[in-house]
């Protein structure tokens, strides 16, 4: 739909949006909305060679996926899967459809990402994780130009990674770190 695509330009180096997009840690804390309707605790990152998909559990009464017996994910309340391609692409599956992230660098501080929505179900598309696409990436938008900020302070200093919430980014620092090696 042409009126839920978008184009934003974030102030901040592609790769730390990328990053926003693989942690979970900052969903409660930036996306309240959004933090309603999934099951923090639940959210799960599973890693693939060159991809990652983070499943979005969704709370009980949320919209979620109508899966067949045959999913691995059967059984589960999926509101939706955020699927990351490497190095810069991002399929986010709800109930009511798809929205793709395109992600390309303009600048070290600037980045332009693009939103492409496919709507297949509208009579969904006003509930549940995806409903609220453009305020949410407001919020990135806007956490991801902090951290930017952040990373240029005196007083910025690498730590460690989370094992449950940043498996994603530690993938993708991987295959950023083993690209830059190896060429």
């Amino acid at each position: 739909s042409s009126t839920r695509s978008q184009e934003y330009l974030v102030k901040a180096n592609w790769a730390l949006y990328c990053d926003n997009y693989l942690e979970g840690f900052h969903i409660p804390f930036v996306h309240r909305d959004l933090a309603q309707t999934l099951d923090y605790g639940a959210y799960a990152s599973e890693i693939f060679p060159y991809s990652n998909l983070q499943l979005g559990i969704a709370k009980g009464g949320e919209m979620v996926f109508d899966l067949p017996t045959s999913s691995p994910d059967y059984g589960k309340n999926i509101g939706a899967y955020y699927f990351w391609l490497f190095p810069n692409i991002m399929f986010n599956f709800y109930p009511w459809g798809l929205s793709l992230n395109i992600v390309r660098p303009i600048k070290y501080n600037l980045t332009k990402v693009i939103f492409k929505s496919y709507i297949w179900d509208e009579s969904k598309i006003d509930s549940g994780a995806g409903a609220l696409l453009d305020r949410v990436e407001r919020e990135d938008e806007a956490i991801v130009e902090k951290v930017q900020r952040g990373t240029a302070s005196r007083f910025y200093g690498a730590g460690r990674y989370s094992p449950k919430m940043e498996k994603g980014v530690h993938h993708f620092h991987l295959l950023i770190s083993d690209l830059l090696k190896n060429g």
